[in-house]
């Protein structure tokens, strides 16, 4: 089965509103020839709504990089679904690292992060990954059964219909270090066979499944040629909208 492929950058906790907009707006220029690959850029959620505004009529879609599972209440500092999708956003974020490692994300609150989106009609992208110490006791396997299989619990094929899974090596983000070719294509092809596992074999095929740990111009074309990944999940690198552009265009 066909799946487009989708490179999208996590700004994480970069550029003011006005840098945000600027940069978007470099980067929808230099995506206006772009085909059969689906971009996507996700800013502060100060820049969020800015930045939808100022590429609405582009190709380039927007995320978000967290979200709080309540509906509305008194929960001072959070950010609803409802309140994502009203600014702009088709995609949000969760369970990156950086959530999970210093603001104790849990696989419970993913889950419940998950319906949340999926219940305002945003497109969840679930990230996962070991750490090194993790990869290192061979647990690797173990680790990437249980975010994926607490992650997604109780939810039916409808509901996952536009669920993306990212695969992020926790010792990989923004240390420079990637994945080998041969580590990658493991990793991604378990993936695809848990998936068929846990759900079906045409749900295994349609998911698409990225790739996230410094992905750079150089190493993007190999990482892309991979079978299993259909895009990736990209951090420091795709802050420069020259920059990025040379990875959305591994293929050229």
């Amino acid at each position: 089965m066909s799946r487009i492929p989708l490179i999208a950058g996590n700004w994480k906790m970069h550029k003011t509103g006005p840098e945000a907009v600027e940069t978007a707006r470099d980067l929808a220029q230099l995506c206006s020839d772009i085909q059969d690959i689906e971009v996507m850029i996700a800013p502060t959620f100060l820049s969020l709504p800015l930045v939808a505004a100022s590429i609405e009529d582009t190709s380039v879609k927007i995320g978000a990089q967290n979200l709080y599972f309540e509906k509305q209440g008194a929960f001072t500092g959070e950010v609803s679904a409802d309140m994502i999708k009203a600014a702009g956003a088709q995609y949000v974020i969760i369970g990156h690292s950086e959530r999970r490692q210093y603001f104790d994300e849990t696989d419970s609150s993913v889950c419940k992060k998950i319906n949340s989106a999926i219940k305002s009609g945003l497109k969840p992208i679930l990230c996962i990954g070991e750490t090194e110490s993790q990869r290192a006791d061979e647990k690797t396997f173990l680790i990437l059964d249980k975010q994926v299989s607490d992650g997604l619990k109780g939810f039916g094929l409808d509901e996952l219909a536009h669920l993306v899974l990212a695969y992020e090596p926790v010792w990989a983000i923004g240390t420079g270090k990637t994945a080998s070719v041969d580590q990658v294509r493991q990793v991604h092809q378990y993936l695809r066979s848990s998936l068929e596992k846990l759900f079906s074999k045409d749900f295994s095929n349609q998911t698409r499944i990225l790739y996230g740990g410094s992905v750079n111009p150089e190493n993007a074309k190999d990482l892309m040629g991979i079978e299993d990944v259909d895009g990736a999940l990209v951090g420091g690198a795709s802050l420069d909208a020259n920059e990025f552009i040379n990875i959305i265009k591994y293929n050229k």
